[in-house]
């Protein structure tokens, strides 16, 4: 997810999983087919809604670090019409359970979430060194 991409972070994202996944399922290995299959599989609605599954999806990814998990979870939170507080909240879960070493992971999410938005916020303004008091 971090790094320059002339087509931006999430087109280049959505871009490159959608080559290496068809990439992969090109080959004809049934193990790797199925498991692709069950992961579909598993965030369609059933019991729980699609927008709770990736929610889900988004605090697992979260606390086991996978930065290209935590961005598809994040994008497919959107388009199952999670909101930002929602988000926000399972970014809270996935902090609390994984502890301070997911603060680097969810600084990730929050920028792909903010470029999915179109919400990226302006750069800080660097502060003005204090004037020099001159000696002499």
């Amino acid at each position: 997810m971090s790094g320059a991409d002339p087509e931006g972070p999430v087109a280049g994202f959505n871009a490159y999983r959608r080559r290496m996944n068809e990439r992969i399922l090109a080959e004809p290995n049934q193990v790797v087919r199925r498991f692709f299959a069950l992961d579909t599989q598993t965030y369609r609605s059933g019991a729980l809604d699609v927008k709770t599954k990736e929610l889900l999806g988004l605090v697992a990814s979260l606390v086991l670090r996978c930065d290209d998990c935590i961005g598809y979870h994040v994008a497919q939170c959107r388009e199952a019409g999670v909101s930002r507080e929602e988000m926000f909240e399972a970014f809270s879960v996935g902090l609390v359970v994984g502890g301070s070493i997911v603060i680097p992971h969810m600084r990730r999410a929050v920028d792909f979430l903010d470029r999915l938005d179109g919400t990226v916020p302006p750069p800080p303004a660097v502060p003005e060194p204090p004037e020099a008091h001159g000696h002499g």
